[in-house]
């Protein structure tokens, strides 16, 4: 319906835990017809800012196909790379301490902090689970560095997006269900925004952020007929 009715479409994840090509055959398999070059992922825009540098890297296995052509190091690190969490035991080898310690080594040295996403939690067929943002975080705080956001909320994946739309952020609007990387980024970036209460939307979230998105839908399927009135 939104195609019909004239709008460009771009998919905007953080999430890290499968390649875009798993991405696109899953968002396929829901009914959702897109191309692949229409889902935009934090791996791309990763190799895209950290070419040519030494990387260490602690994501998840299921991403690091989608890391090709990026130098992935054990040591001696231009930069660190923080991805997502997943919710079976590979979060737990991935954050191990031993890894989070040797993440913390090479930051005192003069690596720089990247992190595909600083969630704090996120959503789960067990229910909300504890996301990277914590150990990112504790990074920032035990190297007294800051990290680089490469997804959401950063303004250059917005802006990365808005390009491949040749949109202006006036004119386009983010549809999302988290209140912090998709309302309040893309609000920073000059956009408008539609907050579903799907996933993970809290009503506590919301009235606590002091956020205001445009317009609040109950499903994205009452996203076509709200923004033939809010235009």
């Amino acid at each position: 319906m939104l195609r019909e009715a004239g709008h460009r479409l771009r998919f905007v994840t953080n999430t890290t835990v499968r390649t875009r090509s798993a991405l696109v055959t899953e968002l396929r398999g829901f009914g959702v017809t897109l191309d692949a070059e229409e889902l935009q992922t934090t791996a791309a825009a990763a190799v895209r800012a950290l070419q040519g540098r030494r990387v260490l890297a602690l994501t998840m296995p299921g991403v690091v196909e989608d890391l090709d052509g990026m130098e992935l190091v054990g040591e001696d690190a231009d930069a660190v790379l923080i991805g997502g969490a997943d919710e079976g035991e590979e979060s737990m080898r991935v954050f191990s301490y031993m890894n989070l310690a040797r993440a913390f080594g090479e930051l005192v040295t003069g690596a720089d902090l990247y992190c595909l996403h600083k969630n704090r939690w996120w959503q789960t067929s067990r229910g909300p689970l504890l996301d990277s943002g914590a150990f990112v975080a504790g990074l920032e705080y035990a190297a007294g560095v800051e990290a680089t956001v490469l997804g959401k909320p950063s303004p250059a994946y917005f802006e990365a997006a808005l390009e491949a739309l040749d949109a202006e952020p006036k004119l386009a609007w983010m549809v999302g269900d988290d209140i912090e990387a998709d309302i309040a980024g893309a609000q920073r970036f000059g956009m408008r925004t539609a907050l579903v209460r799907t996933g993970k939307f809290r009503p506590d979230d919301l009235e606590r952020s002091g956020i205001t998105p445009d317009i609040v839908v109950n499903s994205i399927a009452e996203l076509p007929e709200w923004l033939e009135r809010a235009l």
